[in-house]
């Protein structure tokens, strides 16, 4: 499925095996972190309430898929050597399904502790995979696309965890898990066969490219660090926007419910937007854009409680929320576009450092919010001022680029 050379003059289609393989990737980003991390966050009311767990032990659950994310993007890449893609990625699906019905069964602590970990092991090495074995066999000026639409899956998650899953509660608990399991269960089989047979194909590294190894590495680290710094600061939104609507501001849960449905209807659209503005302006000009415009929203809700500025802030960040992976992929194979090993590994890399960031900065908001008597323009300042730093990194980082390739 690899792709045909392309010129400017000829449109660029996807063939039908290009468009299976798509399909398959979002099915995977639904499975594995849409529905395995966001419907997670609505279910933990019911689990306390049936005493399924206490709210400790509920918490203590959401932090072992954090902890299992770690790890999953730890191990991904070594599990698709030792395998192969297309084997892994249906491993890891059907383990994440596993895990859904095993859930539905309150055996004990230990049981829905060791699935919540395995399904976070999974989602973390599917992050890692899922793109990185699609992406190769895609055209170039489609790239942006076809990554927008793999990570629709994770809107599509945010989206799921404030509207299906309330409906499916009206039934159960089990009978949620059991739904949930139903429904990754038929995302995989969806998936099955769209995955590329074959790996990506070998590195082939055009004559004087080694002479940019050195400026790469150095804004792949900063690059790595700014995605750090986007967790930091999307953060503060995903835990505490509906709170600070409904309490801060005392206008109401169900007024917070609702931003929460914007939030969740922005991110459905944030990746196929960011990945189509990307590929007509470049992955890396569309990320700074994405840095300025998050820290633009965070800040807003620091500073501002007006209605119309809450509305646009939480769309800004709906859309980023899931938007800027894509970005980010793409900017790491701009940066590498000849490599597919050394892609997957720096993908390998950014995802570590979100996934560690995200679940430090999820920590220390908690502990600085309650040692703060719940101060919510503090926690949405950190926010703002760690975007506004990865921000500035971006423009240092290519000026000095910009330089150097005047000086050469």
């Amino acid at each position: 499925m690899s792709a045909a050379p392309i010129t400017s003059a000829s449109p660029v289609s996807l063939d039908a095996r290009a468009l299976f393989a798509t399909l398959a990737g979002l099915c995977g980003s639904l499975v594995a972190i849409g529905l395995a991390r966001f419907a997670y966050t609505p279910l933990i009311p019911s689990l306390i309430q049936e005493h399924w767990l206490t709210s400790s032990q509920a918490v203590t659950l959401g932090a072992a898929n954090f902890a299992g994310y770690l790890v999953g993007a730890l191990i991904g890449r070594p599990l698709a050597s030792a395998l192969s893609n297309r084997s892994a990625l249906r491993i890891l699906m059907a383990v994440v399904t596993a895990a859904f019905f095993a859930c539905a069964y309150p055996l004990s602590v230990s049981w829905f502790f060791a699935w919540r970990l395995l399904s976070g092991i999974s989602g973390g090495a599917i992050m890692v995979l899922v793109a990185t074995s699609i992406l190769p066999h895609i055209p170039v000026p489609r790239r942006g696309f076809v990554s927008g639409m793999i990570f629709l899956g994770l809107g599509l998650g945010i989206a799921a965890s404030g509207t299906l899953i309330p409906k499916l509660l009206h039934f159960g608990l089990q009978t949620t898990w059991i739904g949930l399991g139903v429904l990754a269960l038929a995302l995989t089989a969806v998936s099955w066969f769209g995955w590329p047979a074959t790996n990506p194909p070998a590195a082939v590294v055009p004559s004087g490219a080694h002479h940019a190894v050195r400026p790469q590495g150095l804004t792949l680290r900063v690059l790595y660090a700014q995605y750090a710094a986007n967790a930091l600061g999307l953060v503060p939104a995903m835990v505490l926007l509906v709170d600070y609507v409904a309490r801060g501001l005392g206008r109401g849960s169900a007024t917070g419910a609702n931003y929460w449905v914007l939030y969740g209807l922005a991110a459905i659209v944030g990746p196929v937007i960011c990945g189509n503005i990307a590929d007509r302006i470049g992955f890396g000009k569309a990320y700074r854009a994405g840095l300025l415009l998050q820290a633009a929203a965070v800040a807003l809700l620091a500073f501002s409680g007006n209605p119309v500025a809450l509305a646009v802030s939480t769309v800004i960040l709906g859309i980023f929320t899931p938007g800027i992976v894509p970005l980010v992929l793409g900017r790491i194979h701009e940066l590498v576009p000849h490599d597919h090993t050394e892609q997957r590994a720096a993908w390998s890399r950014a995802t570590t450092a979100f996934a560690l960031f995200q679940a430090l900065g999820g920590y220390g908001y908690s502990y600085l919010f309650s040692h703060t008597h719940n101060d919510y323009a503090l926690i949405f300042t950190c926010g703002a001022i760690a975007l506004a730093l990865a921000f500035v990194a971006d423009l240092v980082i290519s000026r000095s680029g910009t330089a150097r390739n005047t000086a050469q």
